[in-house]
């Protein structure tokens, strides 16, 4: 009985060392990740809550004064600028024309790369190289193939017949279809790599079980390929258009926003509002307006995964 009772009245020791060990495991995993942590709060999140932060007050180049809060100012000038608005709308129709045009491109080019073909391999390694070319590089090489003078595009418009004096990215009507044609060929090696990898990855037993059920290549394609696809069409669809809505390097090189502000993105907006004119807090709150936008892009695709997933 006495054995019973000191049992009971024992302190649970096990409960106790776990925890310790517990504190001391998140300790170290702490220490362990702060050296990664640190630079990303120094170089990403300091910055972000500054720009933030300014988007808030009156910061304008030139003043020796410290920046004052004023509320919603900035938003209300904003939102009463007309070019904001139609840099918005520029924005949307680059990101989604863009967007749209790079994937059924890069699909068909991976089906494509996917046939057993002759030098596949060497096709392979030329769709690769727009990727490995930076963008301003990209930029300064379309600007010489448009150029009106000597440009290898007019040239061969004149060598079939065609007018072959077409100032595409100086003329109003075709600056932008001209750059959305360069942001479509700059972005279609990411698009296409990633398309081919998800078309390799179906299950060769599904093609053959529907061509046993006497499906053509493009039924196998169309009840097989495409639905495996859906996850990465999903996610590559949504990230290109988030990095298209955010270009800024491509566009600035080739025409800065001209001509008349045709091609004048959300980024080149804020770009000129900030660098030269002086406007900070307005640039700022431009940035702070993308971020919405962009959030709200990363929420449906949030919600389209996790319904892919249901």
């Amino acid at each position: 009985m006495s054995t019973n009772m000191a049992s009971v009245s024992a302190p649970p020791e096990r409960p106790i060392k776990r925890r310790k060990t517990r504190k001391s495991g998140g300790r170290d995993a702490w220490i362990l990740v702060l050296p990664t942590l640190l630079p990303v709060v120094l170089f990403s999140i300091y910055p972000l809550a500054q720009g933030v932060l300014l988007g808030f007050t009156d910061a304008r180049a030139g003043l020796n004064v410290e920046p004052t809060f004023n509320g919603l100012e900035n938003y209300q000038e904003l939102f009463g600028y007309d070019l904001f608005w139609e840099s918005f709308q520029i924005g949307l129709i680059w990101a989604f024309s863009v967007t749209i045009l790079q994937f059924f491109a890069s699909l068909g080019l991976a089906l494509l790369l996917n046939m057993d073909l002759r030098l596949r391999w060497l096709a392979r390694t030329l769709v690769l190289i727009p990727w490995a070319i930076p963008p301003v590089i990209v930029a300064i090489m379309w600007r010489l193939m448009l150029d009106p003078s000597f440009g290898p595009v007019n040239q061969a418009l004149g060598a079939v017949g065609l007018p072959d004096n077409i100032n595409w990215l100086g003329d109003f009507s075709t600056a932008l279809p001209a750059v959305i044609v360069v942001g479509v060929w700059s972005g279609m090696p990411q698009t296409t790599i990633t398309l081919l990898a998800g078309i390799q990855s179906v299950q060769a037993e599904l093609h053959e079980a529907a061509a046993i059920d006497g499906a053509g290549s493009w039924g196998r394609f169309i009840h097989v390929t495409l639905p495996a696809l859906k996850p990465i069409i999903i996610a590559i669809t949504t990230l290109d258009l988030i990095w298209n809505f955010n270009s800024f390097a491509l566009v600035f090189v080739l025409t800065a926003g001209g001509p008349g502000g045709q091609t004048m993105l959300p980024m080149l907006f804020a770009y000129n509002e900030a660098f030269r004119y002086g406007e900070f807090g307005l640039a700022s709150a431009m940035g702070n307006v993308m971020v919405v936008v962009i959030a709200i892009f990363l929420v449906v695709y949030l919600r389209a995964q996790t319904r892919e997933r249901k």
